[in-house]
C-alpha cells in the first residue's frame, strides 16, 4: 500500500462529484481496455467469458477446471459453455490429472497461445502507453486503488497469481 504524503493527503476528502469522476473514468477506461480484443474476438464469434478463461489457462497452464471457476467466479454451466467452444476450436486442451484422474488440467494450445498473445499484445500496448504518460508514481498508486476495490477474497486471489501461483 501507498502511504500518503502531503501532496496526496487531500485526495483522502475527495467529493461525491470526484468520485463520479473517478467512476465514469472507470467505465470509459474498461471500454478502451477492452475494444481491442473484442474486435478480435468477433471475428471468431466469442465474447469476454473466452478471453478471460484464455487468458488465465495461459497465465497458470495446467490450472484445474476448479481453480478456474474459482478465479472466473462463474457457474459451473457458464464455464463449460465457453470451455467446449474453446476445446472444439482447438485452442484448449484438457489432461487428466497424474495424482486425480478426476481432474481435468487445462492448456493453451499453440493456436491458443496465437490467440492468447494477439489478445494481450493489444492490451499491453495500451497498458503501457498508459502508464508511461502516467509515470512510476501513478502507476503504483493506480494498482494501490484497484486492490483496495477487490473484496478480500478477490484480492487474495490477485495476490496469490502476483507470487505466481494461480
Amino acid at each position: 500500500m501507498v502511504e500518503p504524503n502531503s501532496g496526496s493527503e487531500s485526495l483522502l476528502f475527495l467529493t461525491d462529484e470526484q468520485v463520479r469522476k473517478g467512476i465514469e473514468a472507470m467505465f470509459f477506461a474498461y471500454r478502451g481496455f477492452t475494444a481491442d480484443p473484442d474486435r478480435i474476438l468477433e471475428t471468431m464469434d466469442y465474447g469476454r467469458a473466452h478471453h478471460r478463461a484464455v487468458h488465465f489457462i495461459n497465465r497458470s497452464p495446467g490450472t484445474t477446471v476448479g481453480n478456474l471457476l474459482t478465479i472466473l467466479g462463474v457457474t459451473k454451466q457458464s464455464l463449460n459453455r465457453v470451455l467446449r467452444a474453446l476445446f472444439e476450436d482447438g485452442l484448449v486442451e484438457a489432461r487428466v490429472g497424474k495424482r486425480d484422474k478426476r481432474e481435468r488440467h487445462l492448456y493453451l494450445t499453440a493456436k491458443g497461445q496465437d490467440l492468447e498473445r494477439s489478445l494481450s499484445d493489444a492490451q499491453r500496448t495500451r497498458m503501457r502507453a498508459a502508464y508511461r504518460m502516467a509515470g512510476p508514481q501513478a502507476v503504483l498508486g493506480f494498482r494501490t486503488v484497484l486492490e483496495a476495490m477487490m473484496d478480500p477474497e478477490m484480492r487474495k486471489q490477485y495476490q496469490g497469481l502476483k507470487e505466481g501461483g494461480a
